[in-house]
């Protein structure tokens, strides 16, 4: 295994778009890091760059001690797993899992080793007379998942593999490559676009948008100190509620102010409010951090009438309506309560966010105000 390095990489097509810019990221021996973002933020480019299947405009690239930015694909000792499997159709399962082998010269007794073993792993001993047509698909992703460890890469590159699989199936796998890569621990880069994965399958997790980095840090961290509001919206499911406001201080605080909601925040005022009365800001609460009150006049609260309930087991999102007509979403536990019921919102102070107004473009010209609360607003640029 090795470590990878990406110092200032861009990567700029003919009319100046710009699908990644100016990217740094130092990823671990032996760590599984995972970029995750809408489609068309550089997440996949950035992989490419890294398996040298699409050139490097600006920057330099590392795997281990190497520069590899002018290095040939098959050189880097690295291995990748797609979206779409790339099995030879006319070769059996032996065969596709054996053919990198094969073109290394790899001795014929090691190449048999290496396939019965990758496939002992990952419980496909039975399938290797098969042909991939006789596959299902989470089998194909397996034999595609063998074929990559049977090199024993010093780095994998996985771009969205689980992407074609159903519901069951992909949880099924991603805790298969969550095992896989505990027992080799080999350094991984995983792209996908499902917040998810990310959160349940990397030690790191980068978030990226319109090609640049805006956070990387556990998940963990990622979740409860977003860095701005583009991130703190995108992780999640149901997405972070935001609510458009001003601060202002008051007798035990500060208080977050928007019509007929007063929230109170915390009980020091941060150096950066100092000053500023009245500033404008945006609230940012987590649907699961909202408890509904029935009263609908009970204080401190966002009132708001129920919209729509959906079940879901043991939980159910609720979603709301305030009177100035911003919708709310809440996740709480299983319960009834009528559509079309006042209610009030009720959330804590310590899970209260607060973010810019305007968070557009260069995310290093900035200032970020996402970190939770108790802890304090840090200002990071």
């Amino acid at each position: 295994m090795a470590s990878v390095s990406l110092e200032n990489i861009s990567k700029v097509y003919p009319g100046d778009v710009y699908a990644v810019r100016d990217l740094n990221l130092e990823i671990n021996e032996g760590e599984f890091l995972v970029l995750v973002g809408p489609s068309g933020c550089g997440k996949s480019t950035t992989l490419r760059m890294v398996a040298g299947l699409e050139t490097i405009s600006s920057g330099t690239l590392r795997i281990g001690d190497r520069t590899v930015n002018d290095v040939h694909p098959r050189d880097r000792d690295i291995a990748m797993v797609f979206q779409n499997y790339a099995l030879y159709p006319h070769m059996s399962v032996f065969q596709n899992m054996a053919f990198a082998l094969k073109m290394r010269k790899v001795p014929k007794p090691e190449i048999k080793q290496r396939v019965h073993e990758a496939a002992a792993m990952l419980g496909i001993e039975s399938l290797l007379e098969r042909k991939p047509k006789a596959l299902s698909g989470g089998q194909r992703q397996r034999v595609a998942l063998g074929r990559a460890m049977v090199r024993k890469p010093a780095v994998y590159l996985f771009d969205e593999p689980l992407s074609n699989l159903d519901a069951k199936l992909r949880v099924e796998t991603r805790a298969e490559i969550k095992r896989l890569h505990r027992e080799l621990k080999t350094t991984t880069i995983y792209v996908t676009h499902d917040q998810e994965e990310a959160m349940t399958l990397g030690d790191r997790v980068v978030v990226m948008c319109d090609g640049w980095k805006r956070q990387a840090d556990t998940p963990l961290n990622i979740y409860q100190k977003p860095a701005d509001r583009f991130v703190a919206g995108f992780l999640g499911m149901p997405p972070m509620n935001f609510l458009e406001g001003y601060l202002e201080p008051a007798e035990q605080g500060l208080c977050f102010i928007r019509d007929d909601v007063r929230l109170p925040l915390q009980n020091s005022q941060p150096e950066w409010l100092q000053g500023e009365p009245r500033r404008p800001i945006v609230a940012g609460i987590r649907p699961e951090a909202i408890v509904l009150n029935e009263d609908a006049n009970s204080h401190p609260g966002i009132p708001a009438t129920v919209q729509v309930v959906e079940p879901l087991g043991s939980t159910m999102d609720v979603y709301l309506q305030r009177p100035s007509g911003e919708k709310l979403v809440c996740r709480t536990s299983a319960g009834i309560l009528e559509e079309g019921r006042a209610v009030t919102a009720q959330v804590a102070p310590a899970d209260i966010h607060l973010f810019e107004p305007n968070e557009q473009g260069d995310p290093r010209s900035a200032t970020f105000y996402g970190q939770n609360l108790t802890a304090g607003i840090a200002q990071t640029v």
